[in-house]
């Protein structure tokens, strides 16, 4: 059994995992709203927590969502700090050409994962020390699964 994370919470509906092994508890839209296609809003939740020190929150798109209608959550991961005590909301986007999306208050919109995390100490360097990627970056794998190093 993994770490359990007493959260502190205001909600009308909480999170919850829809499995006993699942990383992601579904968050609940709190108003109804329509998006076109290509659309965004931001959507409440009803939901404000208080996450202990050294850990924030995740809020991630539902791959249902996302590989049946085209909606997915645009500032992915949104991150919640441990100091944040608003409302969350998740800013939904409608990636379809053509037909709009109906999300009605209780719709699952977006799982929250709640994760410890380290606070860095970022120390400047005259040099930074060699690697076997070194300063190859977005694409330089390739695309097939067969990776080539230069």
């Amino acid at each position: 059994m993994s770490d359990v994370v007493e959260v502190p919470i205001l909600a009308a509906e909480a999170p919850h995992y829809a499995h006993a092994d699942d990383a992601g508890a579904d968050l609940v839209a709190s108003e109804s709203v329509t998006l076109g296609p290509g659309e965004r809003a931001l959507i409440g939740t009803g939901v404000s927590i208080a996450l202990p020190h050294g850990y924030a929150a995740f809020v991630v798109p539902r791959s249902g969502l996302a590989a049946k209608h085209g909606i997915t959550v645009v500032n992915s991961p949104g991150t919640v700090d441990a100091g944040y005590r608003g409302e969350i909301k998740v800013t939904l986007l409608n990636t379809d050409r053509e037909h709009s999306f109906e999300v009605t208050a209780g719709d699952r919109i977006a799982q929250i994962i709640v994760m410890p995390v380290s606070r860095a100490v970022f120390v400047p360097v005259d040099t930074l020390p060699e690697s076997l990627r070194g300063a190859n970056g977005f694409g330089s794998t390739g695309v097939s699964g067969a990776a080539t190093l230069a």
